[in-house]
């Protein structure tokens, strides 16, 4: 398809009310039209993006000054302020005796001073802890509460350390709890059957989930609905396990279970990802003739997303134009995606328009579309327009996250101005930026390319005291530059680090 230059006017916004915009429509031109151009546009656009923020940012109106009618008029009025509190003209006639001394003054700061607040209660505490995500302490909690003449097994208590168990990568005690729980006669349910699934889930581990399911199967009580099957469907799909999720959709088949628009979206996502490209379009045409799991805004933003992260720009239009004729209206994130990915093909003549575009339908410009803008700078080494975009971001009070100055970084390295490296690094540990395993790789990437090793191994041995795991791509910076300077040791020694750390990882485990 020759689908390359993206528009929008006035004729796409919004006809539903008199006062809203009309809805537009997005014109393509021919790759013959935009390839004309294209050379001759390619640093305008850049400023032409730039001006277009500044022009249209939020401008503070600066305050009012009291006119000299109003302050002579003011200097005439009587405050009937209290002596030597806030500055005023006092009226003598109105002043009044002064207050009588409060009695057994100390007597009540000592009392005030040694009062203590109530102490929570056992439920209380364990509630605290779970809103903290403190699963150690949820337990012990928890078991003091079992200690109690009072206690009663709840299901909804269960269900809150299960989840909590779940999301801190504890499946092994969640099983052990879920066992604990059943001992004490406290009838399981299909969402508590659900909620130990998903905590093999999020470790992968496939066949544990699969026992819970055949362990529910045989409980009439507990039969597996649609979200089970969600949550099966979705390890699955992360890894790739495509043979199962064929298996797992004829047995709701068989079950009469019909999946959702979550479930698909999900598949959907998992097929794109692995480029199976013809098993999506069967999924999405099964979708669109279904009556009950339609697709919705974000069956758009994962079609999207698959196609503009594998800079597909023409097919990402495509499927854009299709789902506006579905009736499906695009959200901020829809932008967002859109943005990002013009942006990596450094198409800002289009990443503009899309920007225009938010601003016309009143659509904000959110914390990741400045870093989708930021990162389009930072991967071409454009210090100069990528700072611009970070002080607009900034005057705009935008919130700035760990992704906002992993590309900055990322971006004076790329440009060698390692020195903005370290100012970026410090104005992140000023405001408190969480710093993850991504802040660190930029910073030691930043590092190799300035040829500083010495700093870069400064920056590995803090990302460990911090235990912040390296990944596969922290050794892959630091071998590739060890090999460009030929220290074979110090390659050697990271082998062998990498090594012991996936070790201790499926120990862990």
């Amino acid at each position: 398809m020759e689908l390359l230059s993206l528009s929008f006017s006035s004729s796409l916004l919004s006809s539903s009310s008199s006062s809203s915009l009309s809805k537009t429509k997005i014109k393509f031109k021919t790759k013959e039209e935009n390839s004309s151009s294209s050379s001759s546009s390619s640093s305008s656009s850049r400023d032409r993006l730039i001006a277009f923020a500044a022009a249209s940012s939020y401008v503070r109106a600066p305050k009012r000054t009291p006119s000299s009618s109003s302050s002579s008029s003011s200097s005439g009025r009587k405050r009937h302020w209290k002596e030597g509190e806030f500055p005023g003209i006092l009226d003598p006639s109105l002043s009044r005796s002064s207050r009588a001394p409060i009695k057994n003054l100390k007597k009540k700061l000592d009392d005030k001073a040694t009062a203590k607040g109530w102490a929570n209660t056992v439920t209380e505490a364990l509630a605290d802890r779970i809103a903290n995500k403190q699963w150690e302490e949820s337990l012990e909690v928890f078991e003091m509460l079992k200690q109690q003449p009072f206690y009663q097994p709840k299901e909804g208590t269960y269900m809150k350390l299960l989840v909590l168990l779940g999301k801190s990568g504890q499946p092994e005690r969640a099983r052990k709890l879920f066992d604990e729980m059943v001992e004490e006669c406290c009838e399981p349910t299909p969402a508590l059957f659900t909620a130990l699934m998903a905590a093999y889930c999020r470790k992968h581990l496939v066949d544990e989930a699969f026992s819970v399911l055949n362990q529910m199967k045989v409980l009439p009580s507990c039969q597996p609905d649609v979200f089970t099957y969600s949550t099966l469907i979705k390890t699955c799909v992360d890894q790739a396990r495509f043979e199962l999720v064929d298996s797992l959709y004829d047995e709701m088949a068989e079950r009469l279970i019909t999946p959702n628009t979550v479930t698909q979206n999900i598949v959907l996502n998992g097929y794109g990802k692995a480029g199976k490209f013809d098993q999506m379009e069967k999924v999405l045409s099964g979708m669109l003739e279904s009556t009950t799991c339609k697709p919705d805004v974000w069956t758009m933003n994962t079609i999207l997303s698959v196609f503009g992260n594998k800079g597909q720009i023409e097919m990402m239009e495509k499927w854009y134009e299709k789902f506006r004729s579905f009736g499906i209206e695009p959200e901020t994130r829809t932008f967002n995606i859109l943005i990002g990915a013009y942006g990596k093909k450094r198409m800002y003549d289009k990443m503009s328009s899309v920007m225009e575009y938010m601003r016309k339908l009143s659509f904000p410009w959110t914390t990741s579309t400045y870093n989708n803008v930021i990162e389009a700078f930072a991967d071409a080494g454009d210090a100069k327009h990528m700072e611009y975009t970070f002080d607009q971001m900034r005057s705009e009070r935008m919130k700035m996250d760990t992704k906002t100055f992993c590309c900055l970084i990322r971006g004076y390295g790329n440009a060698g101005l390692f020195h903005k490296v370290v100012s970026c690094v410090k104005l992140a540990e000023k405001l408190e930026i969480p710093e993850n395993t991504s802040f660190f790789n930029a910073v030691i990437s930043a590092c190799a390319n300035a040829e500083d090793f010495m700093e870069m191994e400064r920056v590995f041995k803090r990302m460990k005291d911090k235990h912040c795991a390296p990944d596969s791509t922290t050794y892959s910076i630091m071998i590739e530059a060890y090999r460009k300077e030929g220290m074979n040791d110090k390659i050697y020694d990271l082998e062998q680090d990498k090594l012991k750390m996936l070790a201790t990882a499926l120990d862990s485990e």
